[in-house]
């Protein structure tokens, strides 16, 4: 069974390097030279992971701070910071997989499968993204590199093995996103609202879920090869865990909704975020019941009536918080 990668890079780096050997057969040799493997390197962070790091400013967002240039400048290192930590994990889960990747027919056309980026230049790279993000998270606030270590520490035991392990796996990859928002908050000194990170964690659990239930449709469907922790699960399994936390998500929502409209003065803002925010929740749904949610961020992208519905949520929002 070939190891999947982290959990959190949704989508792996663009193909790089002209090793493709024969599925099981050993890399081929490869010029490195300085400039190739930089930016083997680089590509094996994943920067364009770094746009789910934007949960980092969704606290002071919230709590009506976002405009305040200290608080801002704040959320800019967390979301700075929590790149480079994230992009270390990246380098050292496929350091880890390596010999799997190599056997893959996609994956060995990364950097350090195919051979552009030596395993010891991966792990030595990830020590400097995590040391120069722990270091820099300290210009925000010391409890912001507690949040940093921990992440880090989390995520290094789901590619040393808790990746395998079924609803382990689920828990840790929605933490992930939990702990984006809560390094927002940390790193500003905001105090987060029970609310609030109940909406976080089982919009995390509801995404990674319907991301499970996309793969292992794909399977049922085509035979693919999946991650192992998936064949300890069912689709109807993956359905109730999605479908419960998709019920329990727009419920926190309209309890927050409700709290947010007492705080605000009696305004009816926040209960009308509750419309785009309900319809758009159903009509991801959509997706992940037809099994094609495996990428988030591509419907997203992909889906206009989503974005819309994004925007109105956030203007809504925005009219609560700062008019």
């Amino acid at each position: 069974m070939t190891k999947s990668i982290n959990e959190e890079a949704t989508e792996g780096p663009e193909p790089v390097g002209t090793a493709e050997p024969a599925e099981g057969a050993a890399v081929e040799t490869v010029k490195r030279g300085p400039v190739r493997m930089v930016l083997g390197v680089v590509k094996t962070a994943r920067p364009r992971q770094w746009a789910k790091n934007v949960l980092v400013f969704v606290a002071p967002f919230t709590a009506a701070k976002i405009l305040d240039g200290p608080v801002l400048v704040d959320a800019l290192i967390a979301f700075a910071t929590f790149s480079l930590v994230a992009s270390s994990v990246y380098l050292v889960n496929d350091a880890v997989d390596v010999e799997a990747d190599r056997a893959h027919p996609t994956k060995r056309r990364r950097p350090i499968a195919a051979g552009i980026v030596p395993v010891p230049v991966a792990y030595a790279a990830a020590a400097v993204f995590f040391a120069v993000g722990l270091g820099v998270s300290f210009l925000a606030n010391p409890q912001l590199a507690i949040v940093l270590a921990v992440y880090e520490a989390v995520q290094l035991g789901y590619c040393f093995g808790l990746k395998h392990q079924p609803v382990v796996d689920l828990a840790i990859v929605g933490s992930g996103f939990l702990m984006r928002a809560i390094a927002g908050g940390v790193a500003a000194n905001i105090a987060l609202s029970q609310w609030f990170l109940l909406v976080t964690a089982f919009g995390s659990v509801f995404m990674v879920a319907g991301k499970r239930y996309a793969e292992i449709m794909l399977f049922e469907r085509t035979g693919a090869k999946i991650r192992s922790s998936l064949k300890k699960y069912t689709a109807s399994y993956l359905r109730f865990v999605w479908a419960t936390a998709a019920a329990i998500l727009i419920m926190s929502y309209a309890l927050w909704a409700f709290d947010l409209r007492r705080g605000a003065a009696g305004s009816i803002w926040p209960v009308i975020s509750m419309v785009p925010f309900v319809i758009a929740v159903l009509r991801y749904a959509v997706d992940v019941d037809g099994g094609t949610a495996g990428e988030p961020e591509e419907i997203v992208l992909k889906d206009r009536v989503l974005q819309v519905l994004g925007v109105l949520w956030v203007a809504s929002l925005g009219i609560t918080f700062y008019l």
